[in-house]
């Protein structure tokens, strides 16, 4: 890690309570709001804004609710606008909301590009300027410290630089304790915005902030340029959410603050929950996680090629920027046609299977994965199937069942009526034969859980499985309805996640083999780690 260099620490400020859920398909309910909160407390932030009292009741009740949760590190911000025109600060609305919450830390806002005041305001630029100030000194004699967001900062420069600058002067003045620079319309190139932050570091003294949005894909960018420049305080938000294409991501400016560059940002024990913390908001927001996010992204440390591979087994700064573990991310391990001997060696370790290169095993087992990718198996994203694959080749697979039959139907009665799914099945356990069936609101649905239904008398660790996302792709879609499938299950036991995968021209046998291999890999592991 490079050495502290002399800026002092850089404090982060999330938003991702306000700003973030002005992105689309994005709604957190309070009790959203307050356990993300809590994980960002935990993050180590300095500040949490916590939303627009003023706006909405749901953040009114956020402020009514949060002061009973804990903090170690976080303080909670109410977020608003400047007074209304022609409404003392003590009359106004938005103002007294604000203070209501009781929150340490407000943020206010207000504009700085001259076309605001003058077309959507309808008010002079003088008088935009008594806004800000009068705004500013009400508050700070009520609270300990009061956040100045300049709104279209950087727009305003280009547009009207004397205009833009004298905002932020009245600002300072008025004894604002930290002045944001905001790229509102997430637009300016990373250049321009480091020339325009070097400028106004020149001619304001108050501590400066920067606020950037992701329009012209150079939100984080723009941020650690402007760190560079002197800002001391980031604002962003978890996995970039945020309006349009989104806000600055935390989860890369964080570590490259601080790994890159040496600025403290969290103390390394809170780094490493920078994963977590990601994938907590990304559960809570019920949207799929990027599994292609740098730095805490499942593939942001992912190796497939066999060139590759051989290197980072060799030393892992081939082709790693970091170590995962700082940002609590892990090094996988890619399985594909791509992969040489030295991928097979290197899951096959991860199983704890011992392989030596030109080993007939390794010989065989990389043999059958080309042709088995060949006829359309992937297994990127079915782990569990590949390691069924390997311990098959040195003997270490068990039969726990043999299939003697399996039936599925799928009955409509009539236009409005939903299909009805029903799967029968036959198996045998030994000298045991099992014959049961099971109802589903699909045709796999229903044969998945009748064969559960036929093994858990037997296995009843079966119980703790649950499927939790099934994909169907088709490989040859010139072929239409007769065009072979993939499917790739994921499953879950409580504490270990693994997928499988099935091909065929028939999407119930490819499900079959996805299923099977499921409860063969939980099973096997159940006996290997001496549960049964």
């Amino acid at each position: 890690m490079p050495e502290v260099t002399p800026w002092p620490e850089v404090k982060v400020y999330d938003t991702t309570l306000r700003d973030g859920t002005q992105g689309e398909d994005i709604v957190f309910s309070v009790e959203d709001k307050l356990r993300i909160t809590q994980k960002l407390d935990e993050l180590g932030v300095h500040y949490i804004e916590g939303g627009w009292p003023g706006s909405n009741p749901r953040d009114i009740q956020y402020f009514q609710e949060v002061g009973a949760i804990p903090l170690s590190t976080a303080k909670v911000v109410a977020f608003g606008s400047t007074r209304r025109k022609g409404t003392p600060p003590e009359n106004d609305a938005n103002i007294r909301a604000l203070l209501e919450t009781k929150a340490e830390v407000i943020t206010i806002f207000g504009k700085s590009w001259d076309m605001h005041p003058l077309t959507a305001m309808d008010i002079s630029l003088e008088e935009n300027l008594e806004l800000i100030a009068e705004s500013i000194a009400f508050l700070k004699k009520r609270v300990p410290e009061v956040i100045y967001d300049a709104e279209h900062f950087f727009d305003g420069f280009r547009e009207n630089k004397e205009y833009a600058l004298a905002t932020v002067k009245a600002a300072e003045q008025a004894g604002a304790d930290c002045i944001v620079l905001c790229d509102t319309n997430g637009g300016t190139l990373t250049f321009d915005l480091a020339e325009i932050v070097r400028k106004v570091k020149g001619l304001i003294k108050t501590p400066l902030g920067i606020h950037c949005h992701n329009d012209a894909d150079l939100a984080v960018a723009n941020t650690i340029m402007a760190v560079k420049e002197g800002v001391v305080q980031v604002q962003g938000t978890i996995n970039g959410l945020g309006e349009r294409s989104g806000n600055a991501n935390l989860c890369s400016i964080i570590p490259s603050l601080q790994l890159k560059m040496g600025i403290r940002c969290l103390t390394d024990d809170r780094l490493r929950k920078l994963k977590d913390a990601s994938r907590f908001v990304n559960e809570l927001t019920n949207l799929p996680h990027n599994k292609h996010q740098p730095y805490v992204g499942d593939s942001a440390f992912a190796h497939k090629a066999g060139v590759h591979v051989s290197a980072i087994r060799k030393s892992p700064l081939t082709y790693e920027h970091i170590k995962p573990e700082l940002v609590g991310n892990t090094q996988r391990i890619l399985i594909s046609d791509l992969s040489g001997e030295a991928t097979v060696l290197a899951k096959a370790e991860e199983f704890n299977i011992k392989l030596q290169k030109g080993d007939p095993a390794t010989k065989r087992i990389l043999a059958a994965l080309k042709e088995l990718e060949n006829q359309g198996f992937q297994f990127e994203g079915a782990e569990g199937s590949f390691e069924l694959l390997i311990k098959k080749a040195v003997g270490r697979h068990k039969k726990f069942f043999d299939l003697l039959g399996f039936r599925v139907i799928v009955e409509k009665r009539g236009e409005e009526s939903p299909p009805f799914s029903e799967a029968t099945i036959m198996v045998r356990v030994g000298d045991e034969v099992e014959h049961t069936a099971a109802e589903g609101n699909g045709p796999v649905n229903a044969l998945d859980n009748a064969l559960r239904k036929a093994l858990e008398k037997f296995y009843p660790e079966l119980t703790e499985v649950r499927l939790l996302d099934y994909k169907v792709r088709v490989l040859s879609a010139r072929e239409g309805t007769g065009a072979s499938t993939r499917v790739l299950i994921e499953s879950w036991d409580g504490e270990t996640r693994w997928g499988t995968v099935g091909v065929s021209e028939n999407i119930i046998e490819a499900s079959w083999q996805a299923l099977v291999d499921s409860i063969d890999y939980k099973l096997l592991k159940e006996e290997e780690e001496g549960v049964r």
